[in-house]
């Protein structure tokens, strides 16, 4: 039995134990989460950390292509959503990745994204004269530069980084690589951090990781999550912020300045298109109100 299969048989025993669920509805969660297990191994996703909230969405994508209507696909959620709340409850996850995600009658909605002045403001928060202050300001170019996920970036090693080129080579879901450019911003910001601040934070350690954190360690997940969420309210920003949240924020803004679709793809990682398209209708947004402002007949 693997790791998910695990968390799945212990949400289920929760709800008939615990929750005192009647048979036919106990049936009836059984059989949606089956369902998606058997996408998440289709994935070749193995642990339940890395089906995060894009997953989801490619999951009720999936369910959409195998004709399932919207009802059905808002039950299937709900399932998740249960789930998911289950895993963060028992401490397996951090967050509940189901939580941003919502699916009106009209198709699926993204999580939010930030504006162009939010990510701005975000990014030049972090003190540049502190060695944690370009640690942390290099952390959020990269992964808003970049687009990269929170496990990519926390894992990124020195050698990985072609400040020169200009490229960094990532290893995402499956050990798969990808190359993915980043700009001039980023640089700098790498640069700085590289020849100051790094070897400060490390002392006397010595270590192959690119962001390191206390006695030489690799950053964690959660102690990037706690600078984020730290320099989102010096920022003055009062929603919640999420490393994915740059993510998608780093796809929105590529797509609305004119990059290919497929570009957007290969940067992200994603193995199939159709999880690029979920953030073509905020494009499509965006060129629509170009439209109407610019074209003499809009």
């Amino acid at each position: 039995m693997s790791e998910i299969d695990r968390h799945v048989d212990a949400y289920l025993n929760f709800l008939q134990v615990e929750k005192g669920l009647a048979a036919q509805t106990l049936e009836a969660y059984s059989r949606d989460l089956a369902g998606y297990l058997k996408f998440l191994s289709s994935q070749q996703i193995e642990s339940i950390e890395d089906a995060d909230t894009t997953m989801i969405l490619k999951y009720l994508i999936h369910l959409r292509d195998q004709g399932l209507i919207a009802r059905s696909r808002a039950r299937h959620l709900v399932t998740l959503r249960g789930l998911y709340r289950f895993l963060v409850h028992e401490k397996i996850l951090a967050r509940d990745p189901s939580q941003t995600v919502d699916l009106p009658k009209t198709g699926l909605k993204l999580p939010d994204t930030l504006t162009i002045e939010d990510v701005q403001r975000l990014l030049t928060a972090p003190d540049p004269t502190r060695p944690q202050g370009q640690r942390d300001a290099a952390m959020l170019e990269m992964i808003y530069a970049a687009g990269l996920r929170v496990s990519e970036l926390i894992g990124l090693k020195q050698l990985d980084v072609n400040l020169e080129a200009g490229y960094v080579r990532v290893w995402g879901k499956g050990s798969k690589e990808r190359i993915v450019p980043f700009g001039q911003k980023a640089r700098e910001k790498l640069t700085l951090f590289i020849k100051e601040g790094r070897n400060k934070l490390l002392k006397t350690e010595v270590s192959g990781y690119l962001f390191v954190a206390r006695a030489g360690k690799p950053m964690t997940r959660q102690g990037f999550w706690k600078l984020l969420k730290r320099y989102g309210v010096k920022a003055g920003l009062t929603r919640n912020i999420t490393p994915h949240a740059l993510r998608h924020s780093f796809a929105t803004h590529l797509l609305e300045g004119g990059a290919d679709l497929r570009a957007v793809q290969i940067m992200l990682g994603h193995a199939d298109i159709s999880t690029t398209q979920i953030y073509t209708h905020v494009a499509r947004k965006h060129l629509q109100a170009m439209h109407a402002k610019y074209h003499p007949r809009g």
